[in-house]
């Protein structure tokens, strides 16, 4: 559950119903519904994975990857998001390259090796990719992320402005002097973050929260007591996978972006 003092905390939405896979699922025994895709992006092209309802059509929404990169579990969010009734595209923007959860180093380097403008580049992209898509209802997307995927959601829904009608970040943020110019923010925001996170400090969270808010921003940010970093990837690559509260944030995100878009 929210911390104590947190701000509009999540149990208004009920108990959580929100089906979560096994916490003892591993990659190779996923079954992919979706199919890879490549876009254009400035002259160039970049890929992603695509999942779409079986219903055939519904809103867009952008997923972006934890460190790790485009790996099978940011692939089972997107069958997760279509199988609500949502377009989702994961772009991958570490362009084929990737990192095992016993590759601390590696996953690092992949991140502090990505060039912040040829992601913005990739994800502007798949804004265009999934608004053009004949699958794709409404003008606008949504966008969540988880980690290094919930500080660029942030970032990407401020620079797209009104092309991204809801951000829903995981333990991620632009904290302190790393952020965009949140001018463009309109988005609608609810993000999820962890009490116990050495990466997204809890006190640092909800100082960009109060920022925001000041700025006229619709933003809540929920600090989850008890929880740490990544306590929504359910192959507990940190060991701090928490069901019940990974429940309760998915079930708020699906609300967040069925309400939105």
């Amino acid at each position: 559950m929210p911390e104590s003092g947190s701000v509009d905390g999540p149990t208004a939405y009920g108990a959580a119903t929100a089906v979560v896979p096994d916490r003892e699922c591993r990659a190779e025994e996923r079954v992919m519904s979706g199919v890879m895709v490549e876009f254009p992006v400035n002259g160039t092209q970049a890929g992603g994975y695509l999942a779409v309802p079986e219903g055939g059509g519904g809103p867009g929404v952008v997923v972006l990857q934890e460190w790790w990169g485009l790996v099978p579990q940011i692939k089972g969010v997107c069958d997760r998001l279509a199988a609500e009734g949502f377009v989702a595209l994961a772009p991958d923007l570490y362009h084929g390259e990737m990192a095992g959860h016993t590759e601390m180093d590696r996953a690092g380097e992949l991140m502090t090796g990505l060039p912040p403008d040829r992601a913005a580049r990739d994800m502007s992209g798949a804004i265009d990719f999934l608004l053009a898509h004949d699958a794709t209802t409404g003008p606008a997307v949504g966008v969540t992320g988880f980690c290094m995927g919930g500080m660029l959601t942030l970032m990407i829904a401020a620079l797209e402005g009104d092309r991204v009608a809801a951000a829903a970040p995981f333990y991620g943020a632009p904290l302190g002097d790393d952020g965009p110019d949140w001018s463009g923010l309109t988005a609608r925001v609810e993000g999820h973050f962890a009490s116990d996170d050495g990466f997204f400090p809890p006190d640092a969270v909800r100082d960009l929260q109060t920022t925001l808010r000041d700025m006229g921003g619709d933003v809540t940010f929920h600090v989850y007591e008890d929880t740490g970093h990544a306590f929504a990837n359910e192959e507990n690559p940190l060991g701090t996978y928490d069901e019940a509260t990974a429940a309760i944030a998915w079930e708020c995100t699906v609300e967040l972006l069925r309400n939105s878009l």
